[in-house]
């Protein structure tokens, strides 16, 4: 008498096409369904008070062992005795759920590492992050009461100019930040995440349709602010007036390398001394994966003046906690107040470095590489082989800090 067991599961050859069906004749009505794609999956087969034939997943091969799934399918298959129907009230629960929970569904799921996200990795905590603040601040309060199978494309897209508007923008509590704010940006990024949870979910078959498939998206103006080389000078003027104003040196410090990097603030600001490599950084993780960065002697420099102790782990600590640095845009906003530049950000520092770089006549490929751009693909894991990125770094970042320095400014001003 055959019986499912983990030895006969495994036994098992893969299919080369369809699926195929494997029935336990010990107990009825449970089986294993085969996919070419090597997937192996549980299930039980009934037929309910109507006569009707019912198939319902159990769960695939690896999440469930064999003894697992029969005590579940002899579970099912009582109930299906007692006149319930497990499959149609699984289909009727999916078909009921709201957006709010599909949406906690996906932060449940996402948070323990189920799901895969960019380039097939587990969804990192920052993006959980930002996902679980969409959808507490927008999603929810303007669509979370939906059912799924009734949401259309239209309400997406009346969510996404709603958003656009400020309908959800309020003073945030306890929180240093200001008020959130709605636009265009915000809007686009918003429907985003909403069509990556309902992808997620499709997957899963939590329900058969995304309907955020076609949404158009609403564009945001690019970020195309850059400090031009005076502006550099005169930032770096007012960050030393800080200083003697008492700003907190390690976050002028940590201004000053994202300006002489193109480092994200992220990168910057939990950068560690032993990730340091000869002319390089050695991230073990950045938005678009593990990569080794160039950087050039000056770099170095400024990073080697900030160690205060052997035991020091985190180059720019933070006064308060064990951790690094979190808050540079205060510190960032007083500087420009002083210096009177308008509309500057942590991003608008790294487009100032690509744009130095570019005024130096380096290439797209180069500035990409110094950037640690997601286009660079397999060859971002070798530029620490690569002679001429690292001159590029080293040339790029001096020229910064000589724009920084009290020197180039009184030069350029009697000029």
């Amino acid at each position: 008498m055959l019986k499912i067991t983990k030895r006969l599961v495994d036994s098992l050859p893969k299919i080369s096409s369809g699926e195929s069906f494997v029935w336990d004749q010990e107990l009825r009505g449970f089986g294993l369904r085969m996919k070419s794609t090597g997937s192996k999956t549980y299930l039980v087969q009934y037929r309910n008070a109507d006569g009707l034939t019912r198939r319902l997943v159990l769960g695939k091969h690896g999440a469930l062992t064999p003894e697992q799934a029969r005590r579940l399918a002899m579970q099912k298959l009582a109930a299906v005795a007692s006149g319930e129907d497990p499959s149609a009230d699984r289909h009727a629960l999916r078909a009921g759920l709201t957006v709010a929970e599909v949406c906690d569904w996906y932060l449940t799921e996402a948070g323990a590492g189920r799901l895969l996200g960019r380039n097939r990795r587990i969804i990192k905590e920052s993006t959980l992050a930002s996902d679980r603040s969409r959808v507490n601040l927008h999603i929810k309060p303007l669509i979370g009461a939906r059912a799924v199978r009734t949401l259309t494309l239209a309400d997406i897209e009346r969510m996404q100019a709603d958003i656009a508007r400020g309908k959800t923008t309020k003073p945030r509590k306890g929180s240093r930040g200001g008020a959130m704010k709605g636009g265009a940006g915000v809007a686009g990024r918003t429907v985003a995440t909403l069509r990556a949870i309902l992808g997620q979910a499709k997957r899963w078959r939590v329900f058969s349709d995304n309907p955020a498939i076609g949404v158009r998206q609403a564009a945001s103006g690019k970020r195309t602010r850059r400090l031009s080389e005076l502006e550099i000078h005169m930032l770096g003027e007012a960050m030393r007036i800080c200083e003697t104003n008492a700003e907190n040196p390690t976050a002028l410090a940590a201004l000053r390398l994202m300006l002489m990097t193109g480092f994200r603030r992220s990168e910057a600001l939990g950068l560690r001394f032993d990730w340091l490599d000869p002319h390089a950084i050695k991230f073990p993780d950045t938005k678009c994966g593990p990569q080794t960065r160039a950087v050039g002697a000056a770099v170095l420099e400024l990073i080697a003046a900030q160690r205060v102790g052997d035991d020091q782990i985190y180059v720019f600590p933070s006064d308060r906690t064990d951790g690094h640095l979190v808050e540079v845009v205060k510190t960032l906003r007083r500087a420009c107040s002083l210096a009177r530049l308008d509309g500057v950000t942590p991003h608008t520092l790294r487009h100032t470095f690509a744009s130095v770089a570019a005024d130096q006549g380096f290439t797209e490929l180069t500035i990409a590489g110094l950037l640690g751009h997601a286009t660079m693909g397999v060859t971002q894991r070798y530029i620490h082989l690569d002679k001429a990125l690292v001159l590029a770094a080293d040339e790029v970042s001096a020229h910064v800090a000589r724009l920084l320095s009290p020197v180039a400014l009184a030069d350029r001003l009697a000029a």
